[in-house]
């Protein structure tokens, strides 16, 4: 007996299973790139690149995006202000962003320093990759 293309049973699929392998517990991308730093420096110039351009480019994007809509919403309020629409007491606000200046900067400078560090040694540890990072968010920054 013939089967038509619908009753077809004897497909074969194959699934790609991206999670990664139940032994190791790692998922696709850490068994792809392994552990950066022992590669190349090849490698370690090229994904420190490639992440670089991206986290630059994203970086102007949101930060064109904040500055129009931080931007949009002084010009907004100060228009809203001259119309009468609403009052604002300048002196309280003034007051009140200097209190919160001061609690930022007071709780910023100690988990800061302990990331600054951090940072540093990242760095020194892995200068090939960290330069590669730097010269790709330049390229990310300055190409959007």
């Amino acid at each position: 007996m013939k089967r038509g293309k619908d009753q077809d049973s004897d497909d074969v699929f194959e699934i790609l299973d991206i999670r990664g392998s139940a032994k190791d517990g790692k998922n696709w991308l850490h068994q792809f790139l392994g552990d950066i730093t022992k590669a190349s420096a090849a490698k370690q110039i090229t994904v420190g690149g490639i992440t670089g351009w991206c986290t630059g480019f994203v970086f102007t994007k949101i930060g064109k995006v904040a500055a129009t809509a931080v931007g949009g919403s002084l010009l907004l309020l100060q228009i809203a202000q001259h119309q009468g629409y609403i009052k604002i007491n300048w002196s309280q606000l003034s007051k009140d962003m200097e209190t919160a200046s001061k609690h930022l900067e007071k709780h910023a400078q100690k988990g800061f320093s302990r990331y600054l560090e951090q940072g540093q040694k990242f760095v020194k540890e892995n200068i090939v990759l960290a330069t590669g990072f730097a010269g790709g968010f330049l390229i990310g920054i300055a190409s959007s």
